[in-house]
């Protein structure tokens, strides 16, 4: 049985408040997704455990009695988690944060070491996702934090007023290639040149979607040789001579560095990035909320 223990936890909050609105509000999470967890719930034990004809709803004879059973369960499992942690001695909540895999290598560990300069200490524990993953977890309240470039063109664009966001860096995409003896570039990008070898990102990426926006302002002459969604596998493939890749310079800093990779075109090439967090509105975590007022007071900028 795939039972989750967050649906328990939903089930008596619906089962107090007897109001799915209500219990969304508490369990953090849009009302929405709080109605599809209490019907996956239903699902797995195979009862219909909500009369929703009524208002307020109202538990079923087969609710009523697992109500009880939920209730112990919850609360055995919480005190059990007390305890551990009392044990190992941990203070303070875990902030689960998704982040985008480049943001993840290339972003957030010097991030999170220039708050603590600052003073701003959490508690984290990050999952690297693709954008959409990480959208859909922040929706569904499976996280606390999202951190994401910013896609004015997304096609799931997130409500403001109920996911906010601050700004929190500027960078850009570059074009880059393996150096040739010299330390030059081994292809080179020129208007109406010679075809380039391009190590593309996949149809619907949004790191491939801003590259294909600017190939369609420059008559670039190219030929895909390589398609992925992940912006480390494309400069993997850049390092081994293979095409031209346009990464997040923050990817490609150390690479950079060392002369393993250059970059292949001037400024004209680069397309601007805005690295973005995002929270729900809904979540009124107390550690998501300081901390949210600690970014601000440390100078970061709310989006609209």
């Amino acid at each position: 049985m795939n039972l989750e223990t967050k649906w328990l936890e939903d089930f008596v909050t619906l089962a107090t408040t007897r109001s799915f609105s209500k219990a969304a509000e508490r369990r953090f999470v849009t009302q929405p997704a709080f109605s599809r967890r209490i019907r996956s719930l239903e699902e797995v034990v195979g009862l219909t455990l909500i009369n929703r004809s009524r208002t307020p709803v109202e538990l079923t004879e087969a609710g009523q009695l697992f109500l009880v059973t939920a209730r112990n369960v919850v609360e055995q499992l919480s005190e059990a988690l007390r305890h551990l942690h009392h044990l190992e001695g941990q203070q303070g909540e875990v902030l689960k944060v998704a982040a985008a895999h480049s943001l993840a290598l290339g972003f957030f560990p010097q991030w999170v070491a220039s708050l603590r300069n600052e003073g701003i200490h959490f508690a984290s524990r990050l999952v690297a996702t693709n954008v959409g993953e990480a959208v859909h977890a922040l929706r569904e309240g499976t996280c606390d934090l999202m951190l994401a470039f910013h896609d004015p063109d997304a096609v799931m664009q997130m409500d403001p007023e109920l996911f906010p966001s601050l700004h929190l860096a500027n960078s850009e995409i570059i074009p880059v290639c393996a150096p040739d003896a010299q330390g030059r570039p081994l292809f080179e990008l020129r208007e109406e040149g010679a075809s380039v070898p391009l190590l593309a990102y996949s149809a619907g990426a949004f790191l491939g979607r801003s590259v294909s926006a600017l190939l369609r302002q420059r008559n670039l002459r190219y030929v895909t040789v390589y398609e992925t969604a992940m912006a480390d596998s494309l400069k993997n493939m850049a390092l081994q001579g293979l095409g031209v890749a346009w990464v997040p310079r923050l990817s490609a800093e150390a690479e950079l560095a060392r002369g393993e990779l250059v970059e292949c075109g001037d400024a004209s090439w680069r397309v601007p990035l805005e690295i973005r967090l995002h929270r729900c509105a809904l979540v009124r975590k107390a550690p998501v909320r300081l901390l949210w007022r600690k970014l601000m007071e440390a100078g970061a900028e709310p989006t609209t």
